[in-house]
């Protein structure tokens, strides 16, 4: 397995710990009995990708499109193009 492949699947579990990361963030801002110290450190990681896109999509309703369209950006934009472009000879299986 060359340099490339390791990359783009070190790159594939970083988007899938990151999703993970994202779906904790929702449900923890809807039940407030889960908030702790540990969700400003989750919230440190996940803001930073999700105020550009607010400027651009603010809250509809109560409802953050703006996390769905972070959802659907990594779901159908970067991984694609990670195994498209790196590793489409490492995912054959994928």
């Amino acid at each position: 397995m060359n340099f490339l492949c390791i990359l783009a699947q070190l790159s594939l579990y970083a988007l899938n710990a990151y999703l993970i990361l994202m779906l904790i963030y929702a449900v923890v801002s809807w039940i407030p009995s889960l908030r702790g110290r540990w969700t400003d450190y989750l919230a440190m990681v996940i803001e930073p990708l999700l105020q550009p896109l607010r400027r651009i999509i603010p809250p509809m309703g109560g409802l953050d499109l703006s996390f769905l369209v972070l959802i659907l950006a990594i779901q159908f934009l970067l991984r694609p193009l990670i195994i498209n472009s790196i590793g489409h000879a490492c995912f054959v299986s994928y």
